[in-house]
């Protein structure tokens, strides 16, 4: 009897491959921020990346398309005070990006389908709510308009980004947040946090359903994400700093599903999931190296599959939602690897002979449409995200204007003695008019004698 010895899998030959030198983006000048953040956002219409600027902070934001050496004069995207930490594109809305920056705001941007032609200084809407630098934006994965920030006041505001008001508030974290994650229906998110506690969270309901002390023993930061089945991924360090990654399942927080040792090094591992794949990316900054998972219900459970290994280290990187990858090519995921000065696309590939659509790939993936609206998710109502199908290729649609219906607080206000200047021409009796216009002209005449 014949027994199979190696895994079977159709993931465990995908291969990374750096794009040609004329499919980079070159002459970025990546932020030096220390901060632990990717530094980049990618879809399938845009590359945005933090960079560094006098007077305040900025990022810049380029049509994918557009690539080759960036002029430096090339308009940013200019509306904070200070540098900015962290960039996030709505799912919903690929011109819609939000970023958040040590003046203590978080802001909302429309970026137009066209490259800019001048620097954008002019968020769709500016919240205000943190006490301290704001360092992390998430959108909700499924709700329209549901905004999550995190800041270095220890506090989690999730606003609605339709009114600019705040909706829920939580201050169950002692120290820094290091990371926020949703799960694939918005209804919970986890953090890792300074006190080493890694926590799964209800906004709703506005408590910490379930929390973990250490799943890493180290004291650097730790990273945790939500898998497609409810588990969740981490990576952290060992008491001797070596770097691990976990799984763990967030009812029974007791013993992990999987511990695996990787390396020694300094470098924060962030993840980067994959859920019609159900593979992980991890990437470490400073490393030079992405190693990738899969994951599956067979033990060890988190299964090594590969090294993309390059020359340069890496300042950050980005990750492009599966709708933005070329199913022609059998690309399974590109990720955009931000080195100095530099921004490289790297493609990873499953290698197939036939050059038709491969349904095994491609499962149904997430579209933009949002699953359901602000109010009802609120309410209480989750909702898996609406599935498209990726054969043929997916089309970004155009541009769709987000408005923002702030209440105004000077409307419940009685009216009050309003100047001349305010007032409407036309409801001034003419006589009076004609007086004034006369009284005009005589003042321009002695002016210009």
């Amino acid at each position: 009897m014949s027994r199979s010895i190696v895994r079977q899998s159709k993931f465990r030959h995908v291969f990374g491959q750096a794009v040609k030198a004329e499919q980079a983006y070159d002459d970025i000048r990546v932020s030096k921020v220390t901060w632990d953040s990717s530094f980049c956002a990618i879809n399938p219409k845009f590359l945005a990346v933090i960079v560094e600027s006098s007077g305040g902070g900025a990022f810049l934001v380029l049509p994918l398309s557009k690539t080759g050496r960036v002029d430096k004069n090339y308009p940013l995207v200019i509306g904070h005070s200070g540098p900015v930490l962290d960039i996030d594109w709505c799912p919903h809305d690929d011109n819609i990006l939000a970023s958040c920056s040590e003046d203590c705001t978080a802001m909302v941007w429309q970026i137009p389908d066209h490259s800019l032609t001048r620097p954008l200084s002019d968020p769709v809407v500016v919240l205000e709510g943190h006490s301290k630098r704001v360092g992390i934006v998430s959108w909700h994965p499924t709700a329209r308009n549901i905004l999550l920030t995190a800041g270095s006041d220890n506090l989690i505001i999730i606003w609605n980004v339709g009114t600019g008001e705040p909706l829920i508030s939580m201050d169950d974290h002692p120290d820094l947040i290091y990371s926020v994650s949703w799960n694939r229906n918005g209804s919970l998110f986890c953090t890792t946090c300074k006190d080493r506690r890694l926590r799964v969270c209800d906004p709703r309901k506005r408590e910490v359903v379930a929390e973990r002390l250490a799943p890493h023993e180290g004291i650097r930061p730790m990273r945790a994400i939500f898998i497609r089945d409810g588990n969740i991924f981490t990576t952290g360090f060992t008491r001797m700093s070596q770097r691990e990654l976990g799984l763990w399942d967030p009812t029974n927080f007791e013993e992990p599903i999987a511990l695996l040792e990787l390396d020694t090094s300094n470098g924060v591992l962030l993840p980067y999931y994959d859920a019609d794949a159900n593979m992980v990316y991890l990437c470490g900054k400073g490393d030079s190296s992405v190693r990738y998972f899969e994951i599956t219900e067979e033990v060890p459970y988190v299964h090594y599959l590969n090294t993309f290994s390059s020359k340069e280290p890496q300042r950050g990187m980005g990750f492009m939602p599966k709708r933005g990858v070329d199913v022609t090519k059998c690309e399974i995921a590109r990720l955009y690897k931000l080195l100095d000065k530099k921004c490289e696309p790297i493609t990873m590939t499953v290698p197939r002979k036939s050059d038709l659509f491969q349904d095994d790939l491609y499962p149904d993936t997430a579209e933009p449409d949002p699953a359901m609206e602000p109010e009802e998710w609120l309410d209480g109502r989750d909702e898996d995200p609406i599935l498209i199908s990726m054969r043929g290729g997916y089309v970004p649609p155009k541009s769709r204007e987000l408005k923002v219906a702030k209440k105004n607080v000077l409307d419940s206000r009685p009216t009050t003695r309003r100047s001349m200047s305010t007032l409407d021409t036309n409801s001034l009796p003419p006589q009076l008019l004609e007086r004034l216009l006369e009284e005009i002209q005589n003042l321009k005449a002695t002016v210009l004698s």
